[in-house]
């Protein structure tokens, strides 16, 4: 055993996801190192919790503190920390570096870890999908894949980016297959917006915090993984296949946010997404960008058709829009589908929801001022879910509009009626993505009699 006073003193920036991660692949059992604390940002109510000791390991008996990012520098000083991991995603490039300098400053070494340590390798095939911006579209690729390759026999598991917000300890290897795993494991709606549009399709997901077991226990059940990713990270399982997906209604953030230029560069496949929504002119600046950037990958396009339930409950009445939340907040979009999706419909009015927003979610217009008149449905915890209610049941509309993929009428009581909106991915011009996916099978499909 390395004496403690000569381990390496260690703290890791997170958010609940990737910095669990690189702790247990990296430093769980790496004895030259003690990790201190980790910091959180992005996700409410993180801070003040613990990473369990059951998850720990043998090095960390009490497990380890989770504090506020902004104790980080008064932490750096005071724990004498010899190195801070940066380990969440869609974050500036700027912001990265502004943070690297309050480390600098304190005398810690600032560490980025990549993908040759932090990934897991699968004993099956892997197609994955990540993209340059939260909000592009993985998770609606991501099902479009699944349902391309059951037909042709292959048993598939859906592999999630973690977004363990509850009990960590009941969290490490989360399985689900119906809505009823979703209810006991007390999912909250970003959990849900991810999780029920696989289900509904009859896809098996995981996620949780330990990945390594996750991907053990998908493998002995399936043929294939796909791997759907979160914000703008890399993938945790290497994969055989890689798609990225670039969004031509923010062209231009191919590289202003970490890690997705990174990302945008390890692909094999790049795809220009929503190229129904955007300018052609956007549309060609994206593809030269993405070109330019990664010139071995091949580039297709795909397109994200707005779907309105019920248009004639929305026709020439006042709408409340609610959107994919984190598409909306740290994604940076001003709206999304459901505005496009009303709008689409000719209401009489789209109502402005911060004239009625209450307590936390009134904070978040403060705290992403790019947000225009839509509501992002956001529910980490239960009062904040509350909160959302009461923004919803307190405007004066005639109906609501919401595109969140999860069902929202289920987890709360709204007062009004409600119209949702689907979008799924499809398919643009040549090349096509289906055939670059055949041709990778051709080489890669599981032999299932092995």
């Amino acid at each position: 055993m390395v004496p403690k006073s000569a381990r390496t003193r260690v703290v890791i920036m997170g958010a609940a996801g990737r910095d669990f991660h690189n702790f247990n692949m990296v430093y769980r059992d790496d004895p030259g190192s003690e990790v201190l604390a980790f910091t959180a940002t992005q996700i409410p109510e993180i801070a003040g919790r613990r990473y369990p000791s059951s998850l720990a390991g043998e090095h960390y008996p009490d497990g380890i503190a989770i504090v506020d990012e902004r104790e980080l520098s008064k932490l750096c000083v005071q724990e004498h920390i010899d190195q801070v991991v940066f380990a969440y995603s869609d974050v500036t490039h700027a912001r990265v570096m502004h943070m690297a300098s309050v480390v600098l400053s304190s005398g810690a070494d600032f560490v980025l870890l990549g993908p040759e340590h932090t990934m897991l390798q699968a004993k099956i095939p892997v197609i994955a999908t990540s993209a340059v911006r939260t909000g592009c579209g993985k998770s609606q690729t991501t099902r479009w894949l699944s349902e391309l390759l059951k037909p042709k026999g292959l048993q598939i598991a859906v592999i999630r980016h973690p977004m363990p917000y509850g009990d960590l300890e009941r969290q490490a290897v989360q399985r689900f297959a119906s809505r009823n795993d979703l209810d006991a494991a007390s999912c909250t709606i970003e959990e849900r917006e991810e999780y029920e549009p696989h289900l509904g399709l009859g896809n098996i997901v995981y996620a949780g915090v330990d990945y390594a077991k996750i991907v053990a226990q998908a493998e002995a059940e399936a043929d294939m993984i796909l791997w759907d990713g979160g914000n703008n990270d890399f993938p945790f399982i290497r994969p055989d296949l890689h798609l990225v997906l670039v969004d031509p209604l923010r062209p231009g953030n191919e590289t202003t946010h970490h890690p997705g230029e990174a990302v945008l560069r390890m692909a094999d496949i790049i795809v220009v997404a929503k190229a129904n929504s955007a300018s052609d002119a956007d549309v060609q600046r994206v593809t030269e960008s993405a070109a330019s950037i990664n010139p071995t990958a091949t580039i297709v396009r795909g397109t994200s058709p707005v779907q309105l339930a019920e248009p004639d409950k929305v026709r020439g009445k006042r709408v409340l829009v609610v959107e994919d939340g984190p598409t909306i907040t740290h994604g940076g979009m001003s709206y999304g589908a459901g505005f496009v999706a009303a709008t689409q419909a000719q209401p009489a009015e789209i109502v402005d929801p911060r004239t009625v927003a209450v307590d936390e979610v009134a904070a978040l217009y403060t705290l992403y001022p790019h947000i225009g008149s839509v509501l992002p449905a956001v529910g980490y915890h239960p009062s904040q879910l509350e909160s959302l209610r009461q923004t919803i049941n307190s405007a004066d509309v005639d109906v609501v509009v919401t595109a969140t993929p999860c069902d929202l009428g289920a987890l709360i009581d709204i007062n009004k009626p409600v119209v949702r909106v689907r979008y799924e991915f499809a398919e643009l011009g040549t090349p096509k993505l289906s055939r670059l996916v055949q041709l990778f099978l051709d080489q890669r499909k599981p032999d299932r009699s092995a």
